[in-house]
């Protein structure tokens, strides 16, 4: 019954959208719209395309840089045990930053959209958080949560009492600092689309005798899923290839697959470089799942439709 309520509400939200921009759902934009993006998607294509072909080439042994070409799968199975550990520990690393960043930004688009001294506030300092690199962000937290940082100092707290929050096991200080980041990001998108949108539905909505939960239930949520979702897929997509954070906060081992990628690929045996790109290519797979996941939750969303 909810489902269908849902539905409903999502179904209604579309048809009214399409009759005020006055066009017909699949008329003749569609082929403006691709004339426009095609010159960044060839672009993307050639130098991404480029690069994972280059990868998978040289990962399945037949661009050496030393000794015969060869079609084989030694550069997968070298280091499987810290293959597999690593895609364990990366996904859960992405999984936890994105759940999180999505709930907190989320919540901020919501504080955001009410237009009050708070949510321009909030707005204030997600602003304020984009333009910072992530480098300096997981220093940042280094300096702050280590158990020699500045936090502990500051409340007169022995390092062999902190707790083990940057290097630790559960890799806290790395999801506390995507989530900070990404959180912003999230809240920046979601804000933007319900800012445009959410305000006459909601107002329809009360006069129509709907509470504030059934509103948030069945007006705001439906309107802010497509770009949660999107934003979602960024982060899950970023987080797993994301080096430096991890490289700064977390432990020597197990590594991440990008931190595990990194060091193949500097290492000073020139055998290590196929096995550099089998790790890649591994991340690079899992992503593309991540994105095909993503696209097929976003078909379901009744906007898309």
């Amino acid at each position: 019954m909810a489902r269908s309520g849902a539905r409903a509400v999502g179904t209604t939200i579309t048809a009214l959208d399409r009759q005020a921009a006055g066009v017909s759902p699949r008329g003749s934009r569609r082929w403006s719209s691709i004339a426009l993006v095609a010159p960044a998607v060839l672009i993307a294509l050639f130098v991404v395309g480029g690069g994972i072909g280059f990868s998978l080439v040289q990962s399945l042994g037949l661009l050496p840089l030393v000794g015969e070409a060869s079609l084989s799968l030694d550069a997968y199975v070298a280091n499987g045990d810290d293959l597999a550990r690593g895609i364990g520990l990366s996904l859960a690393i992405a999984t936890a930053s994105t759940v999180l960043s999505c709930i907190i930004g989320l919540t901020a688009a919501l504080v955001i959209t009410q237009g009050r001294s708070t949510g321009r506030l909030v707005a204030g300092l997600s602003a304020l958080t984009i333009p910072i690199p992530h480098l300096v962000g997981a220093a940042s937290v280094g300096l702050l949560l280590s158990d020699a940082g500045i936090i502990p100092r500051l409340f007169g707290i022995p390092g062999t009492e902190w707790p083990a929050i940057v290097g630790g096991t559960w890799w806290i200080a790395v999801v506390l600092e995507y989530t900070w980041k990404e959180s912003a990001f999230v809240a920046l998108v979601v804000a933007g689309v319900l800012a445009s949108r959410v305000a006459r539905y909601d107002e329809t909505a009360a006069l129509l005798g709907a509470s504030r939960a059934r509103r948030l239930r069945h007006v705001v949520i439906p309107l802010a899923r497509p770009a949660v979702i999107v934003s979602a897929i960024i982060i899950f997509v970023y987080t797993l290839g994301s080096y430096e954070v991890a490289w700064l906060l977390g432990r020597p081992y197990p590594e991440p697959l990008p931190v595990l990628a990194f060091r193949l690929f500097t290492s000073i045996t020139l055998t290590a470089r196929p096995e550099a790109a089998a790790v890649a290519v591994v991340t690079t797979l899992i992503s593309l799942a991540v994105v095909a996941l993503g696209m097929a939750a976003l078909r379901r969303t009744p906007l898309w439709k």
